[in-house]
């Protein structure tokens, strides 16, 4: 009796072990933040997504002429929607999902040794640090650095 309790223990502990490690395999992922669609008519994805679905704005960028060059919809305190006004360079429909990552050096890093495609890093004027990985079906994955100055921690940290 006392060997069928150790070599079932000893399965239970295995297996802790194996799914501890398997979560650690991404370490420095905090998870999905957004997912980014391209729309034909930015206000009325705006007003689609804020009216109908309820999703409060959270921030936009706009450009040197004031135009609109995203609006962040805020689904709950971590996750948004990115709507962008489609153009020939990007048409309508899912365009990418983004990533929150804690350190992004250490998760570029990460991802090139593991062999993926990833872009250089940046600051985008919402003050996200930035970087895009390509998949191998042309899905481009934007990895969020989010620091205390980014539009989206603050926004994060306005949510009730």
């Amino acid at each position: 009796m006392r060997s069928l309790f150790l070599f079932a223990a000893g399965i239970l502990v295995g297996l802790a072990l194996q799914a501890g490690a398997a979560q650690n395999q991404n370490k420095g992922i905090v998870g999905l933040n957004h997912v980014g669609i391209s729309v034909p008519n930015l206000d009325q994805a705006v007003a689609y997504y804020t009216k109908t679905l309820g999703f409060p704005e959270a921030f936009r960028s706009t450009d040197d002429k004031g135009q609109p060059t995203l609006v962040y919809v805020q689904i709950s305190r971590n996750t948004f929607v990115e709507l962008q006004p489609a153009n020939a360079q990007r048409p309508p429909g899912f365009s990418h999902f983004g990533l929150h990552v804690q350190n992004m050096a250490a998760a570029t890093a990460m991802f090139k040794q593991r062999g993926a495609n990833v872009s250089e890093t940046r600051v985008s004027p919402t003050k996200a640090i930035l970087s895009n990985i390509t998949d191998l079906n042309g899905i481009r994955i934007e990895l969020a650095e989010l620091p205390p100055e980014s539009a989206h921690r603050q926004a994060m940290e306005r949510w009730k």
